[in-house]
């Protein structure tokens, strides 16, 4: 795969994560990550580690963002690929909390899944 390929199809499925998180959309963050993922982090200085189903519900019970009133303010800061691995920085505003994700992605069959999350609210 072309350099240039890879990095459209990893900005797809960040693309798919950010979306997901802003429309607190189950479906589409489960489109863009592997099903074993964790998600490490901390948040108001208390460090959390969860499975994805556990995250998920946890974004569902939340207020949607885009419903809110909240912008889009989601951005890719840094890409590193070698062969068919990835990491990813993002810089992203939700629940008017910024917050700094680590993203490790993967690329399977069915291409590019985010295999884990790390992440530091500011």
């Amino acid at each position: 795969m072309e350099a240039g390929d890879a990095f459209a199809q990893i900005a797809a499925t960040i693309e798919r994560f950010f979306i997901g998180m802003h429309n607190g959309d189950a479906r589409r963050l489960r489109s863009a990550f592997d099903p074993h993922a964790q998600l490490w982090g901390y948040y108001h200085g208390d460090f959390y580690r969860q499975s994805l189903d556990e995250w998920i519900a946890e974004i569902e019970g939340m207020d949607k963002p885009s419903e809110c009133g909240e912008p889009f303010d989601m951005r890719i800061v840094a890409v590193d690929v070698t062969g068919r691995s990835a990491a990813v920085k993002t810089a992203t505003l939700y629940q008017g909390l910024r917050f700094t994700d680590y993203l490790t992605l993967v690329e399977f069959d069915v291409g590019w899944k985010i295999v884990n999350k790390t992440y530091h609210h500011d």
